[in-house]
């Protein structure tokens, strides 16, 4: 298992300050072929961009991105939603920041831990080639979904699930990714 970090606040190629770190533990090593961190920075910094946040105290949002297998997220799943089968990505929030209504965006995070993302290789294979989709194109869609949820969205019920699908949808098209809803 190898651990990636980054601290300091960064600047981007297009001199872009960044408002997240992504601490990236890397558990399986086909995940070095895709370019993760880098993935992971820029669906970061899509999601802040997108809803005009901003960390507070001038601190950095900060998130743990496990980049796994099936095995182990299934261990995961099981644990924590008594659902023992591989799945692409689960999320932790590290503070309940559900809306108060349906369909209404939960109110901005207060603490710059948002949580943790475990993704899981295999599942995200299989998807992206049953889908006729670009694997980094829908490992972005999961890294921005799982942030979402880090951030309070939710998609239990329809009008939850439309807010967060919309969402999504606004994000990944700035990112020039295609809307993953659509057949």
């Amino acid at each position: 298992m190898r651990h990636k970090r980054r601290w300091q606040k960064r600047q981007s190629a297009t001199d872009v300050t960044r408002d997240m770190i992504v601490d990236v533990i890397v558990e399986d090593d086909r995940w070095d072929a895709v370019g993760l961190e880098v993935l992971a920075d820029q669906a970061a910094q899509a999601v802040t961009d997108h809803l005009a946040l901003t960390p507070p105290d001038g601190d950095l949002y900060e998130i743990s991105l496990l980049a796994c297998d099936d095995a182990r997220i299934a261990v995961l799943n099981g644990d924590f939603r008594d659902k023992p089968v591989a799945t692409n990505v689960l999320s932790w929030p590290s503070e309940d920041r559900a809306a108060a209504q349906p369909g209404e965006a939960p109110l901005p995070p207060t603490d710059p831990e948002l949580g943790d993302i475990a993704i899981a290789y295999d599942t995200c294979q299989r998807e992206a080639d049953a889908q006729g989709k670009q694997f980094p194109a829908h490992v972005t869609h999961l890294l921005v979904h799982g942030i979402l949820h880090l951030l309070g969205y939710d998609h239990i019920d329809d009008t939850d699930a439309a807010l967060m699908e919309g969402l999504e949808v606004e994000i990944l098209g700035k990112m020039s990714i295609s809307d993953p809803y659509i057949e």
